[in-house]
């Protein structure tokens, strides 16, 4: 096993063990300082290795990594001398392109049940009391058996909740229709930011991720974030839920020779922008305990106070490129910077971070033991691949040799929610046309219709009123009986007074 060697100085190097990989680390940086090539150092040396990684590619230059570099120039030359890399040669990696829109990768997907209510609240930007009623929406889907794929779903389950909000309200616990409605403008406009292509079938299964190509390198999975990047809580959200996935369905291994998988977090600060404390928390708890899954995260920020100091303090490898101190908050990052090191009595780390030039860095890295060596300035390494964009025709080809894009390029719509709560409204029109139906044939009897039934009506009668037969009989048996009545009472009374006589 060969540790991954990041940079060299004049009498010394700094290496990355692998067994030491899943303790996580930071990468930070001004722009343009050179954070992409040390996230493609560490992405290669690991892929070596036979670990998959995935990271995310927000500006385009690191889907360079497919590629093999270019020959060494003379400047390219001089600078591995200085390196003293006497090996190097252009080598391209094994890439995999994803993309949540499906234009420059392969679409990744997630269900809206995989998501849950916690990360689906912070993507529609839902206060307390809203991200309240989701969940209790989310129960009462579940005990029914609506499974929730995509966005469809989502809009039937919340039509469904805000028309039977009385109900749900009395099992589950108290929801209103106004909630309801708010929750329904944040998922308009979740799909008006193109979010209904990510939600839905087939989604991703994280095996796929963590693949080796046929010479046993780790595939690296690259997310293409242009675009996303432009949506915070949607990119954010995602990476959050696929950390999320790992957490939960990787085993329990400890500490391995090298990771199982390791996951780069670019843009790390869109991470905790405006989270809320439940979140932070379960950002905390992942990143904390996947360690023991054999899983590494690097965050890649400018200034190493974008990640809280709790999850700053799980990161044993850092590497820091220049920071510019032009304002007080530059000079307060620059000095928190300098304080995550072991000092190193031959350098003074709060004036190198400033003076780095491009390709330069602050290195130190866990070693026997898991200790932190002293901090090191150095001339970064390197990488075998393309520095920078790769042409729509080499994306293309790329594309077309994935072992997965039979799987994932092609949408599936099974029966879900937005179905089954479709067919229950059919269902009930139908049994309340019956009934409508048999209420008419009651009313009407079973003569018929138009003039005959009316005849018939008036000559023999309905249930609601008697019939001219049933009248003229009723009229007779009444004067009949009158008559009769009288005689008998006229027969009885003479007798009485005639015997008085």
């Amino acid at each position: 096993m060969t540790d991954i060697l990041i940079g060299r100085n004049d009498s010394a190097s700094v290496s990355l063990d692998p067994h030491y990989g899943n303790r996580h680390g930071m990468i930070a940086g001004a722009t343009g300082t050179g954070k992409s090539v040390s996230l493609m150092v560490l992405a290669e040396g690991f892929s070596r290795l036979g670990v998959p990684c995935f990271l995310a590619d927000a500006k385009g230059d690191l889907a360079g990594l497919s590629m093999a570099a270019a020959e060494a120039g003379d400047k390219l030359k001089a600078r591995l001398d200085k390196i003293k890399l006497t090996d190097w040669k252009p080598q391209a990696n094994p890439v995999v392109f994803w993309d949540i829109y499906g234009k420059l990768g392969h679409p990744v997907r997630a269900t809206i049940s995989e998501m849950g209510p916690t990360l689906l609240g912070r993507v529609l930007e839902l206060n307390d009391t809203q991200e309240g009623v989701l969940e209790v929406i989310f129960k009462a889907a579940d005990d029914q058996g609506w499974l929730l794929l995509d966005l469809a779903d989502l809009r039937a389950l919340l039509t469904y909740a805000s028309e039977n909000a009385k109900d749900i309200s009395t099992h589950y616990g108290l929801i209103s229709t106004t909630s309801i409605a708010a929750i329904q403008r944040a998922v308009l406009k979740l799909e008006s930011d193109g979010a209904d292509q990510f939600f839905g079938e087939p989604a991703l299964e994280l095996t796929d991720l963590m693949r080796q190509d046929m010479s046993g390198r780790g595939i690296i999975n690259v997310l293409a974030a242009d675009q996303l990047i432009l949506k915070p809580r949607l990119y954010s959200t995602f990476l959050l839920w696929l950390l999320s996935e790992l957490f939960e369905q990787l085993p329990e291994v400890g500490d391995l020779d090298q990771p199982k998988m390791v996951f780069f977090f670019d843009e790390a600060h869109l991470l905790f922008d405006d989270a809320t404390p439940a979140l932070q928390q379960r950002v905390e708890q992942v990143v904390r305990l996947i360690r023991s899954k054999g899983v590494g995260v690097y965050f890649c920020s400018q200034n190493p106070d974008d990640v809280p100091g709790v999850i700053l303090g799980q990161l044993g490898n850092r590497i820091q490129h220049a920071l510019r101190a032009f304002t007080p908050r530059d000079q307060k990052a620059v000095k928190a910077a300098a304080e995550t090191f072991v000092a190193n009595p031959k350098l003074d780390v709060i004036e190198a971070i400033t003076r780095l030039a491009v390709g330069e860095a602050l290195a130190s890295t866990l070693a026997n033991g898991g200790v932190p060596t002293p901090v090191e300035q150095i001339l970064v390494t390197t990488p075998c691949c393309r520095i920078g964009a790769i042409t729509d025709a080499e994306r293309s080809t790329i594309r077309q040799r994935s072992p997965v894009g039979a799987k994932y390029d092609t949408t599936v719509n099974r029966e879900s929610a937005a179905e089954m709560l479709a067919k229950r409204a059919e269902d009930k029109t139908a049994d309340a046309a019956t009934v409508a139906a048999g209420a008419t044939k009651d009313a009407s009897g079973q003569a018929g219709s138009g003039w005959g039934g009316a005849v018939h009506d008036a000559i023999f009668g309905t249930k609601r009123r008697q019939g001219m037969i049933e009248t003229m009989s009723k009229q007779m048996v009444r004067t009949a009986g009158s008559q009769l009545g009288r005689q008998i009472l006229r027969g009885v009374l003479g007798g009485i007074f005639g015997g008085k006589r």
